[in-house]
């Protein structure tokens, strides 16, 4: 008799500090969350499990809240999350696992994606793996929130783009792009339907630039409308950056 399977489909939402991790994705001889998460996975579940994540991330960049999605045969057990935390290194952390429709995607069903990046404006020896130490010289942030406002004006940011990578587009609908201080620190909030590989932190070392006065910030339509990203300022250290939301329509 022949017998059918069906296959359902799973999210987990974790975060993770990605000091220890060549990035996101799995990549030839080097650690990556993904490779811990699915050798945890496929432990616990007695089977090999593969994942599919909302996004990459660059070497060094973090995540407080992303998503994954993977398919099994069977129902769950709702303690999945706990075992899981247990197998997993202590630099990341699941929050919880949940039933999806079979055909709802991490990556494709996204409908944004938030980035914070955070500056010191100070020396200091416990922000050191988490933050830009640009304590040497300071930066106007009326100026570069200046600049965000025109980031606005564009969809093509080819001059932020990494080079010589597989995007099909370098179109982007940035939907929000702001910095605040608070004491010390920096803060960039930037969130849009989708980014290109180190985007976020070609953008922060652009608006820093901006910041110490090297360029006025109209000098940014320049930038972007040279579509080269030669035009555009140095990249901003990865450990500054971290992945804070994506959105979903979980109507179901």
């Amino acid at each position: 008799m022949q017998r059918y399977f069906i296959t359902l489909r799973y999210f987990i939402e974790f975060s993770y500090n990605g000091k220890n991790y060549f990035g996101y994705q799995i990549q030839p001889n080097a650690v990556s969350v993904q490779e811990e998460m699915e050798k945890a996975l496929s432990t616990i579940l007695r089977e090999e499990i593969k994942t599919t994540g909302a996004g990459r991330t660059d070497t060094g960049v973090h995540a407080k809240k992303i998503f994954a999605h993977f398919d099994m045969e069977k129902v769950l057990d709702q303690d999945l999350s706990r075992k899981l935390n247990s197998f997993l290194p202590p630099d990341i952390s699941v929050k919880r696992i949940f039933r999806v429709k079979d055909d709802f995607h991490a990556r494709f069903d996204a409908t944004y994606r938030t980035y914070e990046y955070y500056i010191s404006l100070e020396k200091n020896p416990f922000t050191e793996d988490s933050a830009w130490q640009h304590w040497r010289r300071s930066l106007d942030i009326d100026r570069m929130n200046e600049a965000c406002k025109i980031l606005f004006e564009y969809e093509d940011f080819t001059s932020f783009a990494k080079l010589h990578t597989d995007n099909k587009t370098n179109i982007c609908k940035i939907y929000k792009a702001e910095w605040e201080q608070k004491g010390s620190e920096l803060k960039f909030t930037v969130s849009a339907n989708r980014f290109l590989r180190n985007m976020v932190r070609a953008i922060v070392g652009t608006m820093v630039d901006i910041g110490a006065g090297k360029l006025k910030p109209e000098d940014l339509r320049k930038v972007i409308e040279n579509k080269n990203r030669n035009s555009a300022g140095t990249s901003a250290p990865a450990h500054g950056l971290y992945l804070v939301d994506v959105g979903y329509d979980f109507d179901f």
